[in-house]
């Protein structure tokens, strides 16, 4: 008994997009007839794939097993039409990078652009956790973490280390000192990102190390949320520095006795690394190292 190509593409559509009518208009068809495709499946082999209500679907034990498969079967797939078509010379395609901090990979996507300038370039930002996650989804072709990743699945490139710096507002008390040190920071109203970030785990066990308390004055999602909340006196903020920029409103201060260091790792599936174009990514990086 085989199985439909189209039956399994709109299963992998509707489980990835946790939806029927996202899973349409991604594969452009209507709704009725992914829900036509799906139904035929389960009910060709007698199984049930996903647990449906009215406002959501959840995959059975089975669709996550049968999710895995599809996954390998739709990368094999679309590297087979990579191969066919003429992005073998790097003329067409699209290159999706999951990123927790674009400014870390900003030159090299500006070197690739212009070398091959028929490659769409997507960039899908998020924390560290939420890029691993796009990757190991096939929703992205690489990722840049923000911390190093020891999974024999991931082929990794480490890109640079950088130390972790306070930053406050012009017309905070601090903002005419030279650096802090972590003890500054004890009981200090600070604007901590959300969980899953970095940042946010590495002040965290920096704090816990020196015996410290964080006392958090906000949560905010992102970078440039946090900056806000800085700017405007909310509480003192911590970054990477490398990743704060120039800003006039906000001013860096160095901790001093901060061990830890925040690095980023440019990584991608080991399955998917021969494919022409993230191998030719992964190797302008390397270059530019």
């Amino acid at each position: 008994m085989s199985v439909s190509h189209a039956q399994l593409k709109a299963f992998h559509a509707v489980a990835l997009h946790g939806s029927f009518t996202r899973a349409a208009e991604r594969l452009f068809l209507t709704q009725p007839a992914i829900s036509d495709q799906v139904r035929k499946l389960e009910e060709r082999f007698g199984v049930l794939l996903f647990h449906r209500n009215k406002r959501s679907v959840q995959l059975t034990d089975l669709g996550e097993r049968l999710l895995a498969i599809t996954q390998r079967l739709f990368v094999c797939e679309a590297e087979a039409h990579e191969l066919l078509q003429d992005s073998r010379a790097l003329q067409t395609g699209t290159l999706v990078l999951a990123v927790d901090a674009p400014v870390h990979v900003l030159p090299q996507i500006a070197r690739f652009c212009q070398q091959y300038p028929g490659i769409s370039v997507k960039i899908e930002t998020g924390n560290t956790d939420e890029s691993l996650l796009r990757l190991f989804n096939y929703q992205a072709d690489l990722a840049l973490l923000g911390r190093d990743v020891d999974d024999e699945r991931l082929l990794c490139v480490p890109m640079r280390s950088d130390p972790m710096v306070a930053f406050v507002s012009h017309n905070h008390p601090w903002a005419s000192r030279g650096s802090i040190s972590l003890a500054d920071l004890d009981d200090t109203p600070i604007v901590l990102r959300e969980p899953g970030s970095v940042t946010r785990q590495t002040l965290e066990e920096e704090m816990a190390r020196a015996g410290l308390c964080i006392r958090a004055a906000i949560q905010v999602e992102g970078r440039e949320a946090a900056r806000e909340a800085v700017v405007v006196g909310i509480g003192v903020g911590v970054v990477s520095a490398a990743e704060f920029g120039a800003d006039a409103r906000v001013c860096a201060l160095p901790i001093v006795d901060c061990q830890r260091r925040l690095t980023e790792t440019l990584v991608c599936l080991r399955e998917q690394s021969s494919r022409r174009l993230v191998a030719t990514f992964l190797q302008m990086v390397q270059d530019s190292l």
